[in-house]
């Protein structure tokens, strides 16, 4: 699944990285005509509360998700109900670019995390692109507790 959040998402589009959605985030200079050639290009799902970007897709037959809460919980929620989510996916992204993480081994990182993460962590991954590093760690236990709860709702 291939997704592209409009310019107000950009904290959902964080959290669907989170859940392993290869999801893109355009910059502010990208005109609403750059992001529908792209998501038509990409064949991607555009997510939105833009109503006027929300009928231009419409018209031009590009599948859109609409939203209608400027809450990121409820947000979530519509997505959960709308989607289907892989939970093997979770973590399988770069939340910063959206690039495929790489399992990396502990001992080919010496100085990149700190020294108590290291001490307390088994398993580390890689982001090849933007070269940031990620754990689970209290941060991953939280994201869990949410992804669960937004499972269970309705």
């Amino acid at each position: 699944m291939k997704v592209l959040c409009d310019h107000m998402l950009g904290s959902l589009a964080t959290w669907l990285r989170i859940l392993g959605i290869d999801t893109l985030y355009p910059s502010d200079k990208m005109s609403d005509e750059g992001i529908l050639q792209i998501a038509t290009q990409e064949q991607r799902l555009i997510i939105s509360r833009d109503k006027q970007l929300i009928v231009r897709a419409k018209k031009r037959m590009i599948p859109v998700l609409e939203l209608h809460s400027t809450s990121l919980g409820d947000q979530l929620q519509t997505v959960f109900n709308s989607l289907a989510i892989e939970t093997s996916r979770i973590l399988t992204r770069c939340t910063h670019c959206n690039t495929q993480l790489l399992s990396i081994e502990k001992n080919k990182i010496t100085d990149q995390v700190p020294p108590k993460v290291r001490a307390t962590q088994k398993d580390f991954w890689y982001c090849p692109h933007c070269q940031k590093y990620y754990w689970m760690g209290t941060h991953y236990q939280s994201m869990m507790q949410k992804i669960k709860l937004l499972q269970k709702e309705p």
